[in-house]
């Protein structure tokens, strides 16, 4: 299992639980709280319902008098009330009044007046100075059926005289409930979904923190070129720094010691040549070889110093991880400075060139110094294994969203040994007049292709002679 897909369940398994058992709190706290709040109504209604009864019990009159007409009327009425989207049309209260013995004297119903009530808890604790309350089914067999009774006692100064008893049906609650358990469950449910976002939004970022270090990772393993992605000043940030100066390090550590050694045993047959000479000239030859000799130091120095130089400079070139200075660069204009330094070259062995320049060549985004270098030393391959009074064919196109140059020459082409090994670092083919290189030029070539975002290809022409294609995003 991936690990983005660990990390949403387990962020959606810990809210989803923790949102169920709070949701469940609530809604099971929602009945109960509905009572409670009805209750404590119920206690102000009756106590101020018991001071307005006191007068008319005292007198004998509370079955017929101002107050049971008022409560009467009261009960008669229609309500137009809407609550929470809940309408309320009838009074929905029971008010009776039991006398000092129990008995019931007032029932604003009309159901139960001269019945003793003085069993009932309401009544019976009430009238010992207690708080009097109870709640009870009208039909036993039916738990939606009960009934709440709160009283409050009507006194004669000091003197507890009755008992006046407010009532109300729970069911009459079970709208606001069910409206509360609702609101409850559609917010929840939208808490859930808001959560489920949120939980996708965190985890998209963690996997795509995560898989950027793993592919940069993966292409630093590869050897690929591969820039350090942006992820921000958090933990990720400092991770990916440190793997980046991990690299640096191991790469610089690595780098150095390949070059020491391929470049030790590269000098071995310069060093070894200029020893040579310098031994016979100690025994002073005639002079013919003794030029002979120095020209042969000449030449061997110089193939050093070209190899150092060109080493640095594939040095550099490899370890950049990405272009240092871009800037639109005409590539015909490098090609024709190109040519231009590499007339004496082409005079010397008697070569021509057969340039061929599209026209309305889009420019590419790079390195001009770099580029221009790039196609320096693909002429200077080209001109090596030309043969004397030779052709070169160079053609500069636009091939879809690439700008290809060809540069085609008339030697004897690339042996099938070494296909697979023309790029490689110091590897070099004897040139047509026994002379080698460096083995860097074309390994610096690919590099700079390779910033480019571009390529670079040798192969045989059928016609006999090689062709190196450079291609370069337009």
């Amino acid at each position: 299992m991936r690990i983005g897909l660990r990390i949403f369940l387990g962020y959606f398994l810990i809210v989803g639980l923790a949102a169920f058992f709070v949701m469940r709190v609530f809604v099971d706290e929602i009945k109960p709280g509905v009572r409670q709040a009805m209750e404590s109504s119920l206690v102000d209604s009756a106590n101020s319902l018991a001071v307005l009864a006191a007068a008319d019990l005292r007198a004998g009159h509370i079955a017929d008098g101002t107050f049971a007409t008022a409560i009467d009327g009261l009960s008669t009425q229609t309500l137009a009330a809407k609550i929470s989207g809940v309408a309320k049309e009838k009074f929905g209260y029971r008010i009776y009044v039991a006398n000092a013995q129990g008995i019931v004297v007032y029932d604003s119903w009309q159901r139960d007046v001269g019945k003793d009530y003085s069993h009932w808890n309401d009544v019976y604790l009430t009238l010992r100075g207690r708080y009097g309350a109870r709640s009870t089914r009208s039909d036993p067999a039916d738990e939606e059926s009960s009934v709440m009774h709160v009283a409050a006692p009507i006194r004669d100064g000091s003197k507890i005289i009755g008992v006046l008893t407010v009532s109300r049906e729970n069911r009459l609650s079970k709208p606001f409930i069910a409206a509360s358990r609702a609101a409850i469950l559609r917010h929840g449910a939208w808490l859930l979904g808001l959560s489920f976002l949120i939980g996708l939004a965190m985890t998209f970022w963690l996997t795509r923190s995560v898989d950027r270090l793993g592919r940069y990772a993966k292409a630093v393993t590869e050897g690929e070129r591969a820039v350090l992605p942006d992820l921000g000043g958090g933990e990720f940030g400092e991770l990916g720094r440190a793997l980046e100066t991990m690299r640096a390090r191991l790469d610089g550590k690595q780098y150095v010691e390949h070059y020491v050694q391929t470049l030790a045993h590269e000098m071995k047959s310069p060093l070894a040549a200029i020893r040579g000479a310098a031994e016979i000239l100690e025994e002073s030859p005639p002079a013919p070889d003794r030029d002979r000799f120095l020209r042969h130091i000449t030449e061997q120095s110089q193939r050093l110093a070209g190899m150092i130089d060109k080493v640095l400079a594939l040095a550099a070139v490899e370890h950049q991880q990405a272009l240092e200075r871009i800037e639109p660069v005409d590539c015909a204009e490098l090609l024709s400075e190109a040519l231009r330094l590499a007339e004496p070259r082409l005079a010397q062995k008697s070569l021509s060139i057969e340039p061929r320049i599209d026209a309305g060549l889009p420019k590419v985004q790079g390195d001009r110094f770099l580029l221009g270098q790039a196609i320096g030393n693909l002429l200077d391959n080209a001109i090596d294994f030309s043969p004397s009074g030779g052709v070169i064919a160079i053609h500069l196109a636009q091939e879809a969203n690439e700008l290809v140059l060809r540069m085609e020459d008339a030697g004897p082409g690339i042996p099938e040994f070494a296909r697979e090994r023309v790029f490689e670092r110091f590897f070099s083919l004897p040139r047509p007049d026994g002379a080698r290189s460096s083995g860097l030029g074309l390994s610096f070539v690919r590099e700079v292709a390779a910033l480019h975002r571009g390529s670079v290809a040798l192969a045989n022409r059928p016609v006999g002679g090689a062709v190196a294609a450079l291609r370069l995003p337009a």
